[in-house]
């Protein structure tokens, strides 16, 4: 059995925590409010830079021994940077839950970090800039993004620029920290099989270095007006993303939207990959997908096509676009999608690193829980009429903003009628 509880520590942390009788492990992660909408265009980056040089050394331990004192334990530790929030995660034998956490809390509190790894790590992060720069179907997704986003701070960039992360100093660094890493912005996952009110209390003294609170930034909304954008590389295949904004993770509409991106996009028997792949065989990869934030979301249609034809997969998108929106989806499409996505969400459950991150991110992004059960009834409760609701939303083609990366120039007025 398995059952979700919330604490909050008298120093103000927040405890997400799924205990799981039957499993032998648990999952232990640090959710911060700090991403790339809390940044500036001067310090664009500076939340990425910092989740690197957490693994950098403490004041009583180097980088290697971070490294060494999970692999002691037979642990998995990492840890990644979003728009909206910062996770640090360690996943270990139940036994050793507290040493992994340990760790992960002496980087949070303790970080140093010294200058020369800092001029070091800015030199790994421009290097991972120019891998992004050279996978043009990210260099895609990322622009297309920033285009729907223009104006509201979820356009931003998570890595920054290399000019952005030049003027990224020591004291840049520990400020962001201090003012962003507070208490009032920090949830505590924790999944799997352990002691809750044992954790709770290990927990408690561990976050007294950290400010206790920051002031609430307001969600921005702006008016989203369709863009379209041409990128050059020297590549073999060309990649076109269309997106258009979308919903929020908190919207009651969100379990639709994502049925409906399965339809369309979704797997191997989607409507997009039916087509675009199957009848016409124009691309080895096309796929549609929801992306959903507090306050915002994007649905995003990509392909990666020949450079000759990137207009006949245009056609193919618009083709299902008009299909969706004069037939709307049949019962059974919505059934085997609402099968498509119980199953997935019930593989993700049997991990629990995946419940860690889930529950994690529901909690700092929606101030919300979502227990298994909930998330199946809200699967089967999405009606036909749900889906005729939502598909307003994405199949008008004149509302795309488009993005292509390619061998050449990219004309849009040519390839897409509706700019």
């Amino acid at each position: 059995m398995s059952s979700i509880k919330v604490r909050t520590l008298d120093c103000g942390v927040r405890v997400i925590m799924e205990k799981i009788d039957y499993v032998k492990s648990a999952a232990f992660g640090i959710w911060v409010k700090a991403g790339a909408v809390y940044e500036t265009k001067d310090n664009s980056g500076v939340s990425h830079f910092i989740e690197h040089m957490m693994f950098k050394g403490t004041e009583k331990r180097s980088a290697r021994q971070i490294a060494e004192d999970i692999d002691k334990i037979g642990g998995q530790m990492n840890a990644f940077t979003g728009k909206e929030a910062t996770c640090y995660y360690v996943k270990t034998i139940s036994d050793n839950l507290e040493k992994g956490a340990e760790v992960i809390l002496d980087m949070i509190n303790n970080a140093v970090f010294d200058s020369r790894e800092i001029t070091k790590e800015r030199k790994v992060i421009c290097e991972e800039i120019k891998m992004i720069q050279d996978q043009p179907d990210d260099l895609a997704h990322d622009t297309v993004t920033e285009l729907v986003f223009k104006g509201n701070p979820l356009g931003k960039s998570i890595i920054g620029t290399p000019t952005s992360l030049k003027g990224i100093s020591r004291k840049v660094l520990a400020g962001y920290k201090e003012n962003e890493y507070t208490r009032d912005s920090i949830v505590v996952s924790v999944a799997g099989n352990f002691d809750e009110d044992r954790f709770c209390e290990f927990l408690e003294d561990k976050f007294g270095n950290l400010a206790m609170s920051k002031p609430h930034m307001e969600a921005v909304k702006t008016e989203y007006k369709p863009a379209y954008k041409s990128l050059v590389k020297d590549i073999q295949q060309s990649h076109v993303c269309l997106a258009v904004k979308g919903i929020s993770l908190d919207d009651e509409r969100y379990y639709a939207l994502s049925l409906l991106n399965s339809i369309m996009g979704g797997s191997m028997s989607s409507r997009l990959f039916q087509n675009i792949r199957e009848e016409k065989g124009l691309a080895y990869s096309v796929f549609s997908m929801n992306s959903s934030y507090s306050s915002d979301g994007c649905f995003i249609i990509y392909a990666g096509v020949g450079h000759d034809k990137i207009r006949d997969a245009l056609s193919g998108i618009e083709e299902e676009l008009g299909m969706l929106s004069r037939e709307g989806v049949s019962s059974d499409e919505l059934s085997m999608a609402k099968e498509q996505m119980k199953s997935s969400y019930i593989f993700g459950q049997e991990n629990v690193a995946s419940r860690m991150f889930a529950n994690g991110k529901n909690l700092i992004l929606t101030g919300r829980i979502f227990t298994p059960d909930e998330v199946v009834d809200s699967i089967d409760k999405v009606s036909i009429e749900d889906m005729d609701i939502v598909k307003k939303l994405i199949c008008d083609p004149s509302a795309y903003t488009g993005v292509a990366v390619s061998n050449k120039r990219v004309d849009w007025k040519k390839i897409w009628k509706w700019q």
